[in-house]
C-alpha cells in the first residue's frame, strides 16, 4: 500500500464496468486526481444494478473505512449516502426525504389500486 502524502484525501466512487453495466469501487484517493487513476486503497465495491432478488450489492471493509475517517478523510456525496444506508454514518436529510416520498407514492398507488378493484 502506498503511503498517503497528500493531506487532501477523499473516499469516492471509481467507475469500472461497461457502459450498460456500471460497477463501482469505493477508493481512498487524492481529491484532485482523475476518477479512475491511481488510488491509495480500495475499501469497498458497489453494484447499483439489482440482481435476480432485486438487491443492490455493496461490500465494505469497515476497518479500513474507519481508518481513513480517523485521518479526517473527506467523502463524496454518494459514498456518504452509501455509508449512511450501511449504518456507519447517520442518515442525511436527502435520504430521509426520499424514503418518505417513496412511502407516500406507494400508499397512494395501493389506494388507487384498491379503488379500481372495487
Amino acid at each position: 500500500m502506498k503511503k498517503p502524502f497528500s493531506p487532501v484525501t477523499t473516499l469516492r466512487l471509481a467507475y469500472y464496468g461497461c457502459p450498460n453495466r456500471p460497477f463501482f469501487h469505493i477508493v481512498a484517493t487524492k481529491q484532485r486526481i482523475a476518477r479512475n487513476r491511481g488510488y491509495y486503497e480500495q475499501v469497498g465495491t458497489f453494484d447499483p444494478l439489482p440482481n435476480t432478488r432485486n438487491e443492490k450489492l455493496i461490500s465494505l471493509n469497515m476497518d479500513r473505512i474507519k481508518y481513513w475517517l480517523s485521518l479526517n478523510c473527506s467523502m463524496s456525496k454518494p459514498v456518504t449516502r452509501l455509508l449512511a444506508l450501511a449504518g456507519v454514518l447517520p442518515l442525511d436529510q436527502y435520504t430521509l426525504k426520499l424514503a418518505e416520498k417513496n412511502r407516500e407514492s406507494k400508499k397512494s398507488k395501493e389506494h388507487a389500486d384498491n379503488i379500481n378493484s372495487v
